[in-house]
């Protein structure tokens, strides 16, 4: 386009010189005139007029093509928001190349659903499991992870994060167990081989009905990149061992997907041609429904779409019952040795792979995470849950974000939102029902147990976020990519937005690997590629920070305020800051540019130390290390702390801001421009708010305390153990409760539709910090030294013996934890960072 348009204005600037006679034969007009008996100054002054002119418009003609020469035309400019940071990304490390890529290719990278497998590239083969359960005579479709299932238990009892996992799924009728294991074997394609083996086992308290006594899985393989898929050929015929599907793709060759199991008699297909996987369960359930209606039966159709990219299996057989489905790649090769391949991951042999990756998943756990005798078992069987979740729960998500552009921006008018660059995260997540996508800051407590068991795995997920930075240094800090993950997210929570952060937890792992490292606690091999990991990772660990100390810093040197609050709603009691994780812990009243939000100054303490001793452990320019040394030091310095922050008559650490207590919800008839008016439960503020600390007591007012800037000898010390220990404060006998009952927001809705979310319940990855940071102060000497091992001891105590409680009772761990009774609540089966509580059990606390 740029060559169009140079080439119009040559041709157009030629045209005119051509055309115009005056112009072209200038001479000839004088020495005709010179003839005439007219007077030869009056013509000449006109032909001057001419060539002045012309001149002029030569001139600019001339300008013109020397400027687009220099500057060439350019198409307009993306969004700065949506433009990558240019920068080496992690993710081409060697180390993440190779044998480590084809390690980790194909996995249980789905956690949505209750099992599923693909391969870590977009487009990917898939494969996953449905079946039927039954509720009140009734039959229900699983697929997606979700409450309303009403499963009595499920998720990973073991898993290793790369070749090995074990997981329950307890129906109300039945258990079901999906034991996963991958192999490379000799003559497998490009990430080798898998299986599953499937376990039915009915409950033995279920009643002796027929529709009980059968078992109706559905297992299936699907091509994203919509491929045609190849229907075995005696599929209908199953005997042992059966070929269900087969293909060709770019990466993995030619593959087939084998059934074998003595315990199946038959097994009725369905194929489909569809981009839309994630709705895959309802075009089985509405096949179903028509074979029910027109033939009377519970089976698949046994036909197909044309070219199909989907293909489902149903396997159905008397309970209890075992199937092994076997994944072979590369079956086309000279020398793929398919039947060998396939025997070795099936029967008794695949049973003696089970049994030895279990026994190296024992030891490396018992070896990893030093577990007091003193605990018991129980702890052992809930801390394995913890970790297997965690890591089973680890995915693989392609995609664009939907990013919020500033009005300034907006291309058009009523857009204000682009796409981000198509990106692929590998992370763990929270929640696998509730939120099975990947969350910035809850990945800095993830990783602090995923470390201490892979630390490959951990620098694998930490490089995936940080080569989702944008050229300012701004990470999302909630990545929805593909339409499976899209599918779980309500649209107001889509949208992302460039101004607004999200706390910098990452550097939580990031300062425990850079101890360990000074203290050569890895072998060399890791330590030479943490160092590396380190080096690559510098740009944009200082890109990330100088957003944060830009974008969020506050009026006052040294102090900082979470952008993105809603100033003009009537809506909220206290507006949410989403931004900083605690959403909607009370902040000011009334949000301004005059907040100062103690938190996030923490964070930049933790985050600025981080760079400091990233910068001196790598022997950087001493520039660099004076730069971050300096304001770390500025933001540890406790009297300007104090000064900014410091209630002194509690010796609590508050937010500062606009603010009133007098705000209160309250129903109000509103004009809504009808003649219907409407009922609203709306803000109403009594009275004027003024600049003062925020006087709300809880997890934020011991921020200093848990990033381990107060002095142990100082006397704020104890006034902190204060808070902790007191029952009107934080105290439970379950865990520290997230706002103190004295607050006046104190479990207080928010809204007319939300429930207090962080207004008093009991979050683990908060405790774990606090119980960490006890631990810390127990062990330096100091007056307050002794008090803190007993608060210590009582609060770890307090929280283990709650969750795994919990978990005896009900199967799961939760997002929070009732401060009343202790009970589980929120979102179930959160092995998010709420497994940090087996780093709790361990003894095994971040640095700082």
């Amino acid at each position: 386009m740029v060559g169009t348009s140079r080439g119009s204005t040559r041709s157009r600037a030629s045209k005119s010189s051509t055309e115009n006679p005056q112009i072209r034969n200038p001479n000839q007009i004088l020495r005709k005139d010179k003839t005439r008996n007219n007077s030869l100054i009056h013509i000449f002054s006109v032909n001057l007029k001419f060539l002045i002119g012309f001149g002029i418009i030569a001139f600019a003609i001339a300008l013109f093509f020397i400027y687009t020469l220099i500057n060439p035309m350019e198409k307009p400019q993306k969004p700065r928001v949506i433009t990558p940071l240019p920068a080496p990304k992690l993710m081409d490390l060697p180390m993440f190349q190779g044998e480590h890529r084809e390690s980790l290719y194909w996995g249980t990278y789905r956690p949505q659903v209750y099992f599923g497998v693909r391969a870590r590239t977009p487009q990917s083969l898939v494969a996953g499991l449905m079946w039927l359960g039954v509720k009140n005579e009734r039959y229900f479709m699983r697929h997606v992870c979700q409450d309303s299932d009403e499963l009595k238990q499920y998720g990973w009892t073991s898993h290793n994060g790369r070749d090995y996992g074990h997981q329950v799924l307890s129906e109300q009728t039945m258990t079901l167990t999906t034991s996963f294991l991958k192999s490379k074997d000799h003559g497998s394609g490009y990430g080798g081989d898998w299986a599953v083996r499937i376990g039915v086992q009915s409950d033995e308290s279920v009643p002796d009905e027929e529709m009980l006594k059968t078992a109706h899985l559905f297992f299936y393989v699907a091509d994203e990149g919509g491929k045609s898929l190849t229907l075995g050929s005696r599929v209908l015929d199953i005997h042992g061992d059966s070929i269900l599907a087969s293909g060709s793709r770019s990466d993995i060759g030619d593959w087939q997907l084998h059934l074998f199991s003595e315990d199946v008699s038959g097994v009725h297909y369905s194929g489909f041609k569809t981009p839309h996987i994630h709705n895959l369960s309802d075009l089985v359930q509405a096949n179903l429904a028509v074979q029910a209606r027109q033939f009377g039966h519970l089976q698949l159709s046994d036909s197909s779409d044309d070219s199909p990219n989907i293909l489902v299996f149903q396997i159905s057989a008397r309970i209890p019952f075992k199937a092994d489905i076997v994944f072979l790649s590369g079956t086309s090769t000279r020398d793929s040795r398919v039947e060998e391949r396939a025997s070795r991951l099936t029967g008794t042999s695949l049973t003696s792979l089970f049994s030895g990756k279990q026994k190296e998943f024992d030891n490396k756990f018992k070896k990893s995470f030093i577990l007091s005798d003193e605990l018991g078992l129980e702890p052992v069987t809930v801390g394995k849950a913890a970790l297997g979740n965690m890591l089973g729960g680890i995915g693989y998500f392609f995609g664009q974000s939907k990013i919020s552009l500033p009005s300034t921006s907006t291309p058009n008018a009523g857009d204000n939102s682009v796409l981000y660059w198509p990106a692929e995260l590998y992370t763990a997540v929270p929640s696998r029902p509730f939120f099975p996508r990947g969350f910035l800051w809850d990945e800095g407590f993830h990783q602090l147990l995923i470390w201490r068991w892979d630390v490959y795995i951990s620098l694998d997920i930490i490089g995936h976020w940080l080569d989702l930075m944008n050229i300012d240094g701004w990470i999302p800090r909630e990545l929805i990519l593909g339409a499976e993950a899209l599918s779980k997210v309500p649209e107001e929570f889509v949208l992302q937005h460039p101004t607004n952060g999200n706390p910098p937890a990452l550097f939580l792992a990031l300062r425990d690997l850079i101890s360990k490292l000074k203290k050569e606690k890895f072998a060399a091999t890791e330590a030479r590629d943490i160092s590396v990991f380190l080096d690559r990772a510098f740009v944009r660990l200082e890109a990330w920070f100088k957003w944060f100390n830009t974008t969020q810093a506050g009026k006052e040197m040294g102090s900082y305020y979470w952008h993105g609050r809603d100033t003009a709603t009537t809506r909220e009691l206290n507006p949410k800051t989403l931004s900083s994780g605690l959403d909607d812990y009370p902040r000011a009243s009334h949000p301004s540019e005059d907040e100062r939000h103690v938190d996030l100054r923490c964070w930049m303490h933790l985050a600025a130390d981080s760079m400091h001793s990233i910068a001196e452990l790598l022997k950087m320019d001493k520039d660099i290390k004076k730069e971050y040394r300096s304001t770390a030091k500025l933001l540890s310095d406790f009297e300007l702390l104090n000064k900014m922050h410091l209630d002194t008559a509690n010796g609590a650490y508050c937010d500062y801001g606009n603010h009133t207590e007098k705000v209160q919800l309250t129903w109000k008839i509103m004009e809504t421009g009808s003649n219907y008016p409407r009922r609203e439960f709306v803000r109403e503020v009594l009275e004027k708010p003024v600049l003062q600390l925020v006087p709300h007591l809880g997890y934020v007012s011991l921020f200093p305390f848990i990033l381990r800037l107060i002095p142990p000898d100082s006397q704020i010390l104890d006034s902190q153990l204060d808070l902790i220990s007191n029952k009107s404060i934080l105290w439970t006998d379950f865990g520290l409760r997230s706002l103190s009952k004295t607050s006046s927001m104190y479990m207080k809705r928010n809204t007319e539709h939300d429930a207090p979310y962080w207004r008093g319940p009991i979050w683990i990855p908060l405790n774990y910090l606090i119980v960490s940071s006890l631990h810390h102060y127990s062990q330096e000497p100091g007056p307050y030294r002794d008090r803190a091992k007993t608060v210590y001891n009582e609060l770890r105590s307090n929280l283990i013996r709650n969750i795994i409680g919990n978990y005896k009772r009900t199967g799961y761990l939760w997002e929070q934890y009732d401060q009343k009774k202790g009970k589980g609540k929120g979102a179930r089966l959160f092995t998010g960072w709420t497994a940090t509580v087996l780093l709790i059990m361990a003894e095994a606390y971040h640095e700082v």
